[in-house]
């Protein structure tokens, strides 16, 4: 129905945000995320979603930052019993590349600090999110993306399992192996993400 909305920037509140545009004022739903590229006063675009609950009857306008913020939330609020609110979560706690390695990954402990999320409601998004998602996805810049060709996820995956396991978050984990170049074994994948976190570590 609406494709983005280009304006003024009139109210930024803790979840939404009031553009006006042609004399009209847009209240917009977004995530932490593009509240934070929003200032009072100064024009700006965003990409909108126009969502219709008829279980609630609920009509909202929701506004993102990035096509690629819109197109995760399209997908997260696919999957069974993930809804819009959800969905701003995810994307206020994580980056679209964080999601995206996450569900390459199978990284369930990336979400454990999503607000309303838990582990169930995670492993059904990696399941079903699964065949929707490619390592482009991930690469969306040069700051976080999986390295060199699309590789072996399943050496990734026991790595950033093994690095939840020594205590790691599983964002940090995730982002760490992600920096790795492509490896043969699991433990040269672990050894490359210990020193990528020390090195961030020390900046």
């Amino acid at each position: 129905m609406y494709a983005h909305i280009s304006g003024i920037v009139e109210e930024v509140l803790a979840d939404r945000a009031t553009i006006e545009a042609g004399g009209v004022g847009y209240e917009l739903l977004c995530s932490s995320q593009t509240l934070k590229c929003l200032k009072a006063g100064a024009p700006h675009k965003l990409y909108t979603h126009f969502h219709i609950s008829l279980s609630q009857d609920v009509m909202a306008l929701y506004g993102f930052e990035t096509k690629e913020e819109r197109a995760m939330f399209r997908r997260l609020i696919g999957v069974t019993r993930v809804g819009p609110k959800l969905a701003l979560s995810v994307l206020s706690s994580l980056s679209v590349q964080d999601i995206t390695l996450a569900i390459l990954t199978e990284n369930a402990a990336a979400f454990d600090k999503v607000s309303g999320m838990g582990r169930k409601t995670a492993a059904r998004v990696l399941l079903e999110l699964k065949e929707k998602v490619t390592a482009d996805d991930a690469a969306i810049d040069s700051s976080a993306g999986i390295k060199g060709s699309t590789g072996s996820m399943d050496i990734r995956s026991e790595a950033i399992a093994a690095l939840v396991s020594l205590g790691y978050d599983g964002v940090s984990a995730g982002r760490a192996v992600a920096a790795v170049e492509d490896c043969d074994r699991v433990e040269d994948m672990i050894t490359g993400a210990l020193r990528e976190i020390a090195r961030k570590g020390k900046r």
